[in-house]
């Protein structure tokens, strides 16, 4: 089988197209013909060592596919050969076959492609609980979306408003908020044109925003903080600018706000029984019309440098997908 590799730690310009042995499915695990793979931040990391995890070279990246199932474990019931499935890898998606434990794939619904089905698991179940368990957000407050045109930006607003929270849309540019107010975002806030906490002030009244989604990090992460009101919830959930920001301790203290850490795969794997929850309620949200992947642009498979130079050039306005089989 054909699988992008990643042999030695670089940009995207250091991984090549080679042939794999295909994959035998053991034991819980299913294997998958990928369809499409989504685009994630962690896999411009990932390529260069710069990830929590470092998988054994030569591997493939990718933590986040659709496909069909061709084969699966001896002790796995939950699918079939012929059954549609989206779901996450940790890395080896950008290849044409793949093994997945099946408690890390769900079912691509009716009407969904392969293309959506790869945009959906990763941003949507990040933003979900970054929202619901990590904010407790309530209907009528206000969230401040950094990054917002990106793909897990644009996931937030969405579910932002699906559960009735009032939207500001921060981008770098007014093509990028635009693309935020497509989504439902109530306000946009381009902060390299205008100052964001007066900003923020203005537009609420001086309370401050009661949540900050905040996968953006570097300079933005102070100033987003300083738009916090009383009480309030500022999301760390990376680092899209490069830079890991120090906060100071005395904003919080202040401000009697939380400054919370949301890693939504360690919380997959510790609250099984929560994170499926989350997922069927994102499916019947899909279901609903409510919410729905934003792709931006679908590469092919040869394309790979570009579609991972797009994602850490913070080019893309939505998910990224690279489409790996027909």
């Amino acid at each position: 089988m054909r699988a992008i590799l990643c042999q030695e730690y670089g940009p995207a310009e250091k991984l090549v197209i080679g042939d794999q042995p295909s994959p035998e499915a053991r034991g819980r695990g299913v294997k998958i013909r990928v369809k499409a793979a989504g685009l994630n931040f962690p896999d411009t990391l990932i390529i260069k060592g710069e990830y929590q995890f470092k998988p054994p070279m030569p591997f493939s990246p990718g933590g986040e596919m659709a496909g069909e199932v061709t084969a699966v474990g001896e002790k796995a019931s939950r699918f079939k050969p012929g059954d549609r499935v989206m779901g996450l890898s940790g890395f080896g998606a950008f290849a044409e076959e793949i093994v997945v434990a099946e408690d890390n794939l769900i079912p691509v619904p009716d009407g969904m492609s392969d293309e959506e089905a790869a945009a959906f698991t990763m941003v949507y179940g990040t933003s979900y609980y970054a929202l619901k368990q990590r904010a407790n957000i309530q209907p009528g407050e206000t969230l401040l979306v950094l990054g917002a045109s990106g793909g897990v930006g644009l996931a937030t607003v969405e579910l932002g408003k699906a559960m009735g929270a009032e939207v500001i849309a921060a981008a770098s540019s007014q093509e990028k908020l635009e693309v935020a107010k497509e989504a439902g975002a109530d306000h946009g806030i381009n902060y390299t044109e205008e100052p964001l906490k007066e900003t923020v002030k203005k537009l609420t009244r001086n309370k401050g925003v009661d949540v900050v989604y905040d996968p953006v990090g570097g300079d933005m992460t102070e100033q987003a903080l300083r738009s916090v009101g009383w009480n309030g919830r500022h999301l760390v959930i990376g680092f899209a600018a490069g830079d890991i920001p120090k906060i100071p301790a005395n904003l919080p203290l202040l401000k009697g706000c939380s400054v919370v850490g949301v890693f939504w795969g360690t919380f997959t794997q510790k609250e099984p029984e929560a994170s499926a929850q989350n997922m069927m309620e994102l499916l019947k949200l899909h279901g609903e019309g409510r919410i729905t992947p934003r792709i931006s642009e679908v590469f092919a498979f040869e394309d790979y440098v570009n579609a991972l130079n797009a994602l850490s050039e913070r080019r893309a306005k939505g998910k990224l997908v690279l489409k790996v089989s027909e």
